[in-house]
């Protein structure tokens, strides 16, 4: 009896020490999981003619595209980063400081943009198939040249904007290696490749995995690349049931099975991640010795790190400028109301995110315990592609749109219409469910370097939580905030599935105007919103290069 009455009381302590704060981050992160809760029991509403029409002719074809594409970017972006990553980390050629932050750039450069760019250089009536006709004097059927508008071209496009993921994690899991495993290899006699391909890289597996999994995930989010090179895979699917034929539940239910598809990545992620965690020692006291590369193995580690960084960001860059100046350098009329839509919409959507999660992670400070589950499962949404996350945020609103119109109409006799659907708050509640993770991620970061201890002794001086936040936290957290807003932004800047699905009527964004006008082949029009785009997406780089890109433990040279 008496340890059953300890346990009681020991519970009302328990539940009597969850405050305001811990309750209040439990209950966001729940309003966050909602929408994905929302796509899923989309299943249990009854099929229209589309579903069963979609399942017969596409679906298949679909899944084919979908999974092919993914499958091809994580192997592309694989051999890119891992490649860069061992040239800049372990050896030793001409322009190596250069490319150990240039091989970033391309992150900068959205898919969609060097879609549009890259299919109008290559299809048949481009300047390469131009010149190439012209002087070797060739006709239609003459040659043959890859289709870039093809699933093989949507993987090669997008595995050279997306595999800066793999080079940061790769690189600095090689820069972190031990010395004393690779002195060890090179005693033993073996060779710079024999060491790359039997020490660096089993150890580099983990950071590997990360690395291509968000590069899936970013594939999978994908919608531009896909429509301007007519490829039917999930996201356009959705995006075409949903505006082509008017159908929100079959677009659900093709959420829903996109949906699925990425709980199966994540889980193969966390399944391989685990299985290839290593903990080899990191002696940062003795330098490995890089490799010094001359005459022809330089020029080629000088050349493999120059292509990714000329065709996934260069080459696009002056292409956009360069169609900008030909064009006359003409500034469109509605380009200043463009410009402020998208700064205030990225603003605001910065303020939201940033907010909401630095109260899940100050409630995850409070009670790790209570909160974590909540946290984690919220910040899941950076993994679902925009499309899923607009179905479920249009679908979450709609409810509650419907539930209040029917509250009122009830009670007051007046209905009060579509409150939220169609307005800012529907994209702003997006951006929150779909860019959570990127904020979270920055600002935990930045409270493991906030000791423990420090909390305690606010609370020895009677310190509440708010008193503890303000007077404590605020000022060792100005980096993280920064940190977490500069991404934020950026992201927001970029996105398109979500702004595509779930924008108010006659509101334009950058990343909308360039894909219309890209769509329609308008690539003078396309290329000043482009610009805009891409110079704004290199400001998280200097963040990026801050935060992954180690100095190399490498120290001396030897030849």
């Amino acid at each position: 009896m008496g340890a059953a009455l300890a346990r009681l009381s020991s519970a009302g302590r328990r539940i009597r020490t969850l405050n305001s704060w811990t309750w209040t981050a439990s209950v966001t992160s729940l309003l966050l999981i909602a929408p994905l809760l929302v796509v899923v029991f989309g299943l249990s509403a009854p099929a229209n003619d589309l579903w069963p029409h979609l399942v017969d002719t596409v679906l298949a074809g679909y899944i084919v595209n979908t999974v092919g594409i993914a499958l091809g970017v994580a192997l592309g972006t694989a051999i890119l980063g891992v490649s860069t990553a061992w040239l800049i980390a372990m050896c030793d050629f001409p322009g190596r400081a250069f490319f150990s932050w240039a091989l970033v750039l391309p992150l900068a450069l959205p898919g969609y943009i060097a879609a549009f760019v890259y299919g109008d250089l290559l299809e048949f009536a481009g300047p390469i198939q131009t010149a190439l006709r012209d002087y070797f004097g060739w006709a239609k059927g003459d040659y043959w040249f890859p289709a870039v508008r093809s699933p093989l071209g949507a993987v090669v496009v997008l595995s050279l904007v997306l595999y800066p993921y793999v080079y940061l994690l790769v690189q600095t899991a090689f820069a972190t290696q031990s010395a004393t495993l690779i002195e060890t290899g090179r005693l033993l006699g073996r060779g710079p490749l024999r060491i790359f391909r039997t020490l660096a890289v089993p150890l580099a597996r983990p950071a590997l995995v990360a690395g291509c999994a968000l590069a899936v995930m970013e594939t999978l989010n994908d919608i531009g690349v896909m429509e301007l090179f007519g490829i039917g895979t999930f996201t356009t699917g959705i995006y075409r049931a949903w505006f082509g034929f008017g159908d929100i539940g079959a677009a659900a239910r093709l959420a829903t099975v996109l949906l699925l598809v990425v709980l199966a990545v994540l889980w193969a992620e966390r399944r391989l991640r685990k299985s290839l965690r290593y903990h080899p020692e990191n002696d940062r006291s003795r330098p490995v010795i890089r490799y010094v590369l001359r005459g022809r193995r330089a020029a080629i580690a000088t050349l493999g790190c120059g292509l990714p960084v000329l065709l996934g960001f260069a080459l696009p860059a002056v292409f956009l400028a360069w169609w900008h100046v030909r064009a006359g350098a003409p500034i469109d009329p509605a380009f200043p109301a463009i410009m402020l839509n998208t700064l205030g919409l990225a603003l605001a959507a910065t303020a939201l995110t940033v907010a909401i999660a630095w109260l899940v992670v100050f409630g995850l400070r409070l009670d790790p315990a209570f909160v974590r589950p909540f946290a984690r499962t919220a910040g899941a949404g950076y993994a679902v592609p925009g499309v899923v996350v607009a179905v479920g945020v249009l679908g979450l609103c709609s409810l509650f749109d419907h539930a209040v119109d029917d509250v009122s109409r009830m009670i007051f006799g007046v209905g009060t219409g579509l409150l939220l659907s169609g307005t800012v708050t529907v994209l702003l509640f997006a951006y929150a469910v779909r860019f959570l993770a990127v904020s979270m991620n920055a600002l935990e970061s930045s409270y493991h370097r906030i000791p423990s201890t420090l909390d305690a002794a606010a609370r020895t001086l009677g310190v509440f939580p708010r008193g503890m936040l303000v007077r404590v936290h605020v000022p060792l957290l100005r980096g993280g905030i920064a940190t977490a807003a500069a991404l934020v932004f950026v992201e927001v800047m970029k996105e398109l599935p979500a702004t595509l699905i779930l924008r108010p009527f006659d509101f334009n964004t950058l990343a909308v105007r360039a894909f219309e006008m890209a769509h329609e082949e308008r690539m003078a029009d396309a290329a000043l919103p482009a610009i805009a785009i891409v110079a704004v997406g290199l400001v998280p780089l200097i963040v990026l290069s801050r935060r992954f890109l180690q100095p190399n433990v490498a120290a001396e040279t030897s030849s």
